[in-house]
């Protein structure tokens, strides 16, 4: 071979080593560690029509010319105004311009909440216009005179957005709001620093969720069948047919559909109860209610007593949300009716391990309103604070809970309040329907200062709810976007209802997790609950070494000294719970705290964490709640996880 043949050769072989060695580098690149953080990379959102390119040069081949507004990105190097990101943690991109995104290192973005009770947000250039509209004297009457001017179409040099007025964003759509920063000037209320939102696409405007343009409302009642319910029983028998009647009336024969499932208790602990949870009929309208009516034969008080007064009420409201037929329903109802409260996360004999907070949040995301009728009769007077205390937790939305109470000694009194509730209920949505189809929004329910204290009527429940459902309805079917914003200015509390005394909630926290963070979280909780578990048998006292010695991520010296130091300091929970704005009773327990606690006080922080594990698995497997935004892979999945779901 010649010379110039080996020396080709060898330049060759440099050239694809080199080539190579650049492959591999670039496989195994890691993106930058946020500081001070171990396991936490750096991310920014990309702004509207950002483009990553080959490298650090406009000038550069785009390799990406349609980048999603607002996706999450990975910060792999910094070259002066150019970022090398990537969409997972496996390798970059490309680059992008560092003035076409924002840091956005917590991964905390916020969920607008129903619009029952709250104006539209207002989206504020600058936290001083902001900060001005609240120390006026005349605030109110500016923020009237604001609201009116946005919904009419007026500029106002302080406002770069606000919420669309006619109807909710779409509820499908999986936009995004990142938190950049929180401050508190004026006691009751946040100053949030947001970002971009509204990721999805705008969509089609005449596309409508309902098959002819029209809501289409399914209302399941779960009722209690125990002991004691029969004239609750009854009752819901007539109402069924009131209901039917008065809708076949009303020609709306194809617009609301009722469902029945009947709950009772365990029958291995009491064989003679019969079932615990009972689907008596799923979902009829007036076209077919000669087959609920037949159903409704079935439907019948228990004749043998339970284990407990407490009965298995989360499991009727679980299998509801899981088994009826939702998907042909635009707006949904749970009427739940019942003289006790649920059995307790220390009664071996449960059958849902959702403890009420997890299953509301579960109910929740598949677009569930859940109701509570519950009966405080004078038996029961024992039951009465923790079952009340259960069912506010489980029907709440959006810091209100959707819950009557009936005090009586009269069953007959109580059935016929239940009766009153469930026609409310039906009567809204029937007038929902005939509302939206001659393009009218139900007026929005007054909200009094004074009411904050007083239990709705059953009227004003259903309008209310009534109201944020046909919001919602219009948002899903217009497929309403929300404002594009790439930094403003909101309050976290409805500015008029917090001038009134009153605090209502413009937007929910949560934190966007990956399927492998979840994963983590959810191994590191388990890990907790089976060494809480041990100490709590065996009496040891080696409960934060058993966590870390068991957990490979956190285990950076299982030796170490534990004493005084939190679950957090010790690195067992996952780095990106650090900082958040809400308390943890895990994250800030110490070992000397655990022994300090009641076997009672053990049992219960043990049940909450499993009732969290519950949740975990059921966020993991519905695949509606996770978003890619272009990734292959699944566990660089995301999902938002509101605050009060987290350990």
């Amino acid at each position: 071979m010649s010379n110039r043949l080996v020396r080709l050769f060898i330049f060759s072989l440099c050239a694809i080593l080199l080539a190579g060695s650049a492959s591999i580098q670039a496989a195994y690149a890691k993106p930058l560690l946020q500081e001070g953080k171990k396991e936490l990379y750096q991310r920014v959102v990309s702004h509207p029509e950002a483009c990553l390119y080959e490298s650090a040069d406009e000038k550069s081949t785009v390799v990406n010319g349609n980048l999603r507004a607002f996706t999450p990105l990975y910060v792999y190097e910094r070259n002066g105004n150019w970022l090398n990101v990537g969409k997972t943690t496996n390798a970059p991109d490309g680059w992008i311009a560092a003035d076409k995104t924002t840091a956005w290192d917590q991964a905390m973005t916020l969920l607008f909440t129903n619009r029952s009770e709250r104006d539209p947000v207002l989206f504020f250039k600058t936290e001083g216009d902001l900060n001005a509209l609240c120390s006026a004297q005349d605030m109110e009457q500016q923020l009237a005179a604001m609201q009116a001017g946005v919904a009419k179409g007026q500029a106002d040099d302080r406002i770069m957005a606000a919420e669309p007025s006619a109807s909710a964003v779409n509820s499908k759509s999986f936009y995004l709001m990142p938190i950049l920063q929180t401050k508190e000037p004026f006691e009751g209320t946040k100053f949030l620093k947001v970002a971009s939102i509204n990721p999805g696409s705008k969509g089609s405007k005449t596309d409508t969720a309902g098959k002819d343009g029209k809501p289409r409302t399914g209302i399941a009642i779960v009722i209690d069948t125990t002991i004691s319910m029969g004239p609750y029983i009854d009752q819901c028998k007539s109402m069924v047919k009131a209901i039917f009647d008065k809708l076949a009336q009303d020609k709306l024969t194809d617009h609301v559909g009722l469902a029945i499932v009947a709950f009772r208790n365990s029958t291995d602990a009491s064989p003679k109860v019969e079932y615990t949870t009972k689907i008596i009929s799923d979902f009829v309208t007036v076209e077919n209610r000669a087959q609920l009516e037949t159903s409704l034969k079935e439907l019948n008080e228990c004749k043998a007593s339970t284990h407990s007064y407490a009965e298995d009420s989360l499991a009727g409201v679980y299998v509801a949300a899981e088994s009826l037929s939702w998907q042909d329903y635009d707006s949904r109802i749970i009427l739940l009716v019942t003289d006790a409260g649920p059995l307790p996360p220390t009664d071996r004999y449960r059958s849902v391990f959702m403890e009420p907070r997890e299953l509301n949040d579960y109910t929740r995301k598949k677009g569930i309103w859940t109701v509570v009728v519950h009966v405080k009769s004078p038996s029961g007077k024992k039951d009465h604070e923790s079952a009340q205390k259960a069912y506010q937790e489980l029907s709440l939305v959006d810091g209100k809970s959707q819950y009557q109470t009936v005090k009586t000694d009269n069953a007959k009194q109580g059935a016929l309040y239940f009766r009153r509730v469930g026609e409310a209920m039906a009567k809204t949505m029937a007038s929902m329907v005939s509302y939206t189809a001659e393009g009218r929004l139900i007026t929005r329910p007054k909200s009094e200062a004074a009411a904050a204290q007083k239990q709705d009527t059953p009227e004003d429940m259903a309008d209310r709810i009534g109201y944020a459902m046909q919001l919602d309805f219009l948002g899903r079917a217009n497929k309403t976007s929300a404002p594009e914003v790439v930094s403003s200015w909101i309050t976290d509390m409805d500015l008029q209802r917090l001038a009134q005394g009153q605090h209502v909630p413009n937007v929910e926290v949560a934190v966007m997790l990956t399927k492998a963070q979840l994963s983590d979280l959810s191994d590191q909780v388990q890990t907790i609950v089976d060494n809480a578990e041990r100490t709590k048998k065996s009496d040891a006292k080696d409960f934060f070494q058993g966590i870390l010695s068991a957990s490979a991520k956190s285990a950076r010296d299982p030796n170490a000294p534990t004493s005084g130091k939190t679950l957090a300091e010790l690195g067992v929970l996952g780095e990106f719970l650090d900082g958040l704005p809400y308390k943890s009773a895990i994250m800030d327990l110490t070992e000397d705290d655990w022994y300090r606690k009641s076997v009672g006080e053990q049992t219960a922080f043990i049940n909450r964490l499993k009732s969290k594990l519950v949740r975990y698995q059921e966020y993991d497997a519905d695949k509606q709640l996770w978003e890619s935004f272009g990734v292959n892979n699944a566990n660089e999945r995301v999902c938002r996880i509101p605050l009060d779901m987290l350990p």
